[in-house]
């Protein structure tokens, strides 16, 4: 049975901030330190964490939500993508991010600790900073 999992966390950013970098090779390794290829074409494929994550944008609504079909190099050859939704929403102190993971394997409740540790940790420093 898939999994899913949704978590959000706000940022000292703005929406339009985030997403920018969450699409954008240069931006999406300075925020979260790892290499990664991004794009804001749809279709496009996406490698994040050097290699580790690989995927393809399916829709983006700038500024406000970007949906990719994401997997990592643990996921069996058999596992379907699981589908990644970002939501962005202005609050008062930035942005808040919302991140909707789902259809995730069996084995897929680890990547809720890994996307606060991998991602939303480095992104509050990187925009911080």
């Amino acid at each position: 049975m898939p999994i899913e999992f949704e978590i959000s966390e706000i940022f000292p950013a703005t929406c339009g901030e985030i997403y920018s970098a969450w699409v954008s090779s240069e931006g999406h390794s300075a925020m979260t330190g790892s290499p990664a290829r991004a794009s804001a074409e749809v279709g496009a494929e996406f490698t994040a964490w050097d290699g580790y994550i690989t995927g393809k944008n399916l829709a983006f609504e700038p500024g406000k939500r970007i949906l990719q079909a994401w997997r990592t190099s643990e996921f069996d050859a058999k596992d379907a993508d699981s589908t990644l939704e970002i939501q962005l929403i202005p609050v008062k102190q930035g942005a808040r991010l919302t991140l909707h993971h789902s259809n995730l394997p069996a084995h897929g409740m680890q990547y809720k600790e890994g996307w606060v540790e991998s991602y939303f940790e480095p992104m509050k420093a990187y925009f911080s900073a």
